[in-house]
């Protein structure tokens, strides 16, 4: 996990360059998409739609796969995300629409089932994984999206640094608690962060919409617990934490560099308990169904 986490900035950027080439297969303007994955790679297509949609590109829906309702949908094309390239639900729902919606898979290992599933596969194998927790291949695949929308990714690669050299604070790793939150595609990320701490370091973590927060979930701040904000926070949100006793964290970094420093900060509370991130309790690298 640690090395797959200090090799970022550099999967970025040769993401960055897959998607700007002239036969990228990625949706094209205007088109009506979702997007699908399971765990990790759901919350990457969240914050997918989000941005796609907010630049103006077209309809985007983000589902998990075992829930997709893509029956009744007019859907251009589907965008599923796999690390692994065997994940059953992902499997399962690429079959379902295959010859009625154009698909397109985004996976680690190119040499699995998806490569016979989906119609078109953009192959990420210089960030695929030995972890079980995901880190660089999600993160990489956000930044393929990203670039796709055209947008610059470099200085997030950038922060991306900052973020591997920024030190990890000794209340982090203490912390009993951790609430993130995010807005617009960001909220992707929050939960993402929110999973990675779960998987990790077997941490009590909750993820919100920024400006739900107020509505109940700040119940649970206090003294030793923490609140991480993904991007810029809603006005007197950080002043309403503080005065609950926990600490509220709003880094200048560029956001997705700013989950990088959460991931470490994951792996450094995992260590702290004495846990292998590698090979986290109760988790495989791939959920495989039994056929039904």
């Amino acid at each position: 996990m640690a090395q797959e986490i200090e090799s970022q900035p550099e999967t970025w950027r040769a993401a960055a360059r897959l998607a700007t080439a002239a036969d990228c297969p990625l949706p094209a303007p205007g088109l009506k998409v979702a997007v699908i994955g399971c765990g990790t790679s759901w919350f990457m297509a969240q914050s997918y739609a989000a941005l796609r949609e907010a630049v103006g590109l077209g309809v985007t829906d983000a589902f998990a796969a075992s829930e997709a309702p893509l029956a009744g949908r007019d859907y251009d094309a589907v965008v599923a995300i796999t690390r692994s390239g065997t994940t059953t639900e992902v499997l399962r729902l690429l079959a379902e629409v295959r010859g009625r919606v154009r698909t397109v898979a985004v996976v680690g290992d190119p040499d699995t089932p998806v490569r016979e599933s989906a119609d078109e596969v953009i192959a990420l194998p210089f960030a695929d994984e030995r972890s079980v927790v995901q880190t660089r291949f999600a993160t990489t695949a956000l930044t393929l999206l990203r670039a796709h929308l055209g947008q610059d990714v470099g200085p997030a690669a950038a922060d991306a640094q900052a973020a591997l050299r920024q030190p990890v604070a000794q209340e982090w790793i203490d912390a009993e608690q951790f609430t993130f939150l995010g807005r617009g595609w960001t909220y992707g990320l929050a939960n993402e962060a929110a999973l990675k701490m779960r998987e990790a370091s077997q941490s009590w973590t909750e993820s919100y919409p920024a400006m739900e927060y107020r509505h109940g979930p700040i119940a649970i701040a206090a003294p030793g617990r923490v609140t991480w904000m993904f991007g810029d926070a809603p006005e007197g949100l950080a002043e309403q934490v503080a005065a609950t006793g926990a600490a509220f964290v709003d880094h200048p970094l560029e956001p997705l560099a700013d989950l990088v420093l959460l991931q470490r900060v994951a792996l450094e509370r995992a260590r702290a308990r004495g846990l292998d991130p590698d090979a986290p309790r109760n988790l495989t690298r791939s959920v495989i169904l039994a056929p039904r």
